[in-house]
């Protein structure tokens, strides 16, 4: 594993780390899960992704995972960065959901009695809240570090600009902003339009989540849409109508690029974000072990040349 700074901080990242949003729910395989933390762990990832809402049933990710780690990381929480969010709607009623100092600490004080944990080492406002005033926001993640629930503050899906001013908010309260977690692959490309630079300029760490486009950059989609795959289910963020002809076009070109590199399309599409210096880790999800030990094999190779990054630019 290789470990990268995160930002201007005392904090270093695996540079995949494990995130919990899928496969990890009331609904999936005990067994196999916790066979997909303890490869993680065995491989050098460190760091451990969740949310308040990640299941389903929203909640049953954070039990699920403090219950093996009770069982069989006790010891190694020292060795573990683990960090939970809050900002997407988790329970009934005017609190439960958005960006006030009422559902921020709420919402981590639940967390931390699923995860049964004293702290979670980052805690992130998940999503930017129009109604609130963003010093409300910020204020409560100073709070909730200075209480000792959380050592770190991050935010998630936060434009440039709003990042910008949470960023200064946060640095003028003493709780400095570690990092921030967008949506990021070769086929989500908003970053790049400023987002990148201010992360840069004011020294914030950037983990990107859904690096592989909801597994649209693998080779699941070469020939279409397989009736097992995320895609086909009437459910989830990945519809029927995202695959088009155009997308599995370009798919295969890229495919054929990652095969003359020795790479599948999957772990090429991890290492094009890797390249990027800004990029302290990519976020990914596996569904089994031998997915998560496939995509860590993208640290083999991160480097580009400047005949792949044109290709790679025009099939984008």
């Amino acid at each position: 594993m290789q470990y990268r700074r995160c930002g201007k901080s005392g904090i270093k990242l695996p540079a995949v780390s494990l995130g919990l949003w899928h496969n990890f729910g009331g609904v999936d395989v005990a067994e196999n899960y916790r066979s997909i933390l303890h490869t993680a762990f065995d491989s050098g990832i460190t760091h451990f992704d969740l949310a308040n809402n990640y299941g389903p049933p929203p909640g049953s990710a954070e039990e699920n995972f403090g219950r093996i780690v009770e069982r069989d990381f006790t010891g190694y929480r020292d060795e573990m960065i683990i960090s939970t969010k809050a900002g997407y709607t988790m329970w009934d009623g005017p609190y439960g959901d958005w960006g006030s100092k009422k559902y921020l600490v709420s919402s981590l004080d639940q967390s931390l009695k699923r995860m049964k944990l004293d702290y979670v080492d980052i805690f992130y406002h998940h999503r930017p809240d129009p109604d609130t005033p963003l010093e409300e926001t910020m204020n409560a993640l100073d709070l909730i570090v200075r209480q000792g629930k959380a050592l770190y503050a991050g935010i998630s899906n936060y434009p440039a600009e709003k990042a910008s001013e949470a960023i200064t908010i946060l640095k003028s309260l003493g709780t400095p902003c570690l990092i921030h977690q967008p949506k990021y692959s070769m086929f989500e490309r908003w970053v790049e339009g400023g987002l990148l630079d201010v992360l840069e300029k004011d020294g914030v760490g950037c983990i990107p989540f859904s690096p592989l486009a909801q597994g649209l950059l693998t080779n699941k989609y070469l020939h279409g849409i397989p009736e097992d795959s995320r895609a086909a289910k009437a459910t989830g963020f990945l519809k029927k109508s995202h695959v088009t002809d155009e997308r599995v076009a370009q798919i295969n070109k890229l495919n054929d690029i990652a095969i003359k590199r020795g790479q599948t399309l999957a772990q090429m599409a991890l290492a094009w974000l890797l390249k990027d210096q800004r990029i302290t880790s990519v976020l990914i999800g596996a569904s089994r072990p031998e997915q998560l030990i496939d995509s860590l094999k993208c640290l083999d190779n991160i480097g580009f040349s400047k005949e792949e990054l044109a290709q790679i630019e025009e099939i984008l």
